[in-house]
């Protein structure tokens, strides 16, 4: 799994309990190392990798911790949970307007760096529909599955 620029996890921590608190939540090491992985990677895990690499720091957590803890990120507004029809989600700390591209063939989940201002659509919805956000996801094949 690739990683970013690892930010202090003195920096993270704070920012996380900063957020927690705000919630009405606390600051727990499960919390904290999941939120850590997160910050430290540009890939997008599914729950299952990010209990794979977080069980390697704290030996007895469940993955049902790892699933409370990406959902209590979430709604904290930390991270973004990514779903799609199969019913498989990632999960991204990048909560700044971007996009994503999807292989089809291998699921493999990148940032797109638009080199344009954000594409914004021109939607008419239903009266009384309030739009909270849209998501523009760019499918294909990877270079690795080729198809």
């Amino acid at each position: 799994m690739a990683t970013t620029a690892h930010p202090r996890p003195e920096e993270v921590d704070a920012v996380l309990r900063d957020a927690l608190e705000a919630n009405g939540q606390r600051f727990t090491e499960q919390r904290a190392a999941v939120y850590r992985f997160l910050r430290g990677t540009d890939e997008h895990p599914t729950a299952d990798e990010v209990f794979t690499v977080v069980r390697g720091e704290i030996s007895d957590i469940s993955l049902a911790t790892v699933y409370k803890a990406l959902e209590t990120l979430v709604s904290c507004g930390l991270a973004a949970k990514l779903s799609y029809g199969d019913g498989s989600a990632r999960y991204d700390a990048r909560t700044d307007e971007h996009y994503h591209s999807r292989c089809l063939g291998c699921g493999v989940v990148r940032d797109v760096h638009a080199t344009e201002p954000a594409y914004r659509p021109q939607v008419r919805v239903g009266e009384g529909f309030r739009v909270e956000g849209f998501r523009v996801e760019v499918v294909g094949y990877c270079g690795h599955c080729g198809r």
